[in-house]
């Protein structure tokens, strides 16, 4: 098995757990809706959904960046690029992958130190009273893959850049 395959099945199974957690918290949602709608039969909202929402939406954020990166989905104003030659928009498509990476590597960092501040002080959520740190682990080890994967996207950017070649689409159906 190649690297670019290991990459691309390690960004589409973090893509795909984002998706079952957000699948998860869609259905938890329409679940304490209808028990607030339907307080007077009987049922209730479920206790601390805020708090889950919450953390489980960081989480599946940071499980589609690196998907969404390895397919080349991230927007991009191809009006302008459109003039230039492809040297040129290699270059452009190399330092928006560097940017991606500096961007990604920082933001892992910085929840890397959050979740050690979160675990030092006891932190707790209000209502279920589970350690934010949880979250702040999870989103933290989401982002390490992506920073992984997005240094292994620069390496191959730089790679097609000073190869002169243009760099095959990562899917065959990314936006670019």
């Amino acid at each position: 098995m190649s690297l670019a395959t290991i990459m691309r099945e390690l960004a589409r199974g973090l893509a795909v757990s984002g998706g079952v957690v957000l699948t998860a918290l869609t259905i938890l949602t329409v679940t304490s809706i209808t028990g607030r709608a339907l307080i007077w039969a009987g049922l209730s909202p479920v206790p601390g959904d805020f708090e889950m929402v919450e953390a489980g939406v960081a989480f599946a954020i940071f499980s589609f960046l690196p998907w969404c990166q390895f397919v080349r989905g991230h927007a991009s104003v191809d009006i302008f690029t459109n003039f230039l030659s492809d040297g040129a928009n290699r270059v452009i498509d190399l330092v928006a992958e560097f940017l991606m990476t500096v961007f990604i590597v920082i933001v892992a960092w910085r929840l890397w130190y959050g979740m050690l501040d979160k675990i030092r002080y006891n932190e707790t959520t209000f209502i279920l009273q589970f350690p934010v740190w949880w979250a702040y682990a999870a989103c933290m080890v989401a982002a390490a893959i992506g920073a992984v994967i997005s240094l292994y996207l620069l390496f191959e950017q730089a790679r097609a850049t000073l190869g002169g070649k243009p760099l095959s689409s990562r899917n065959g159906g990314g936006v670019h």
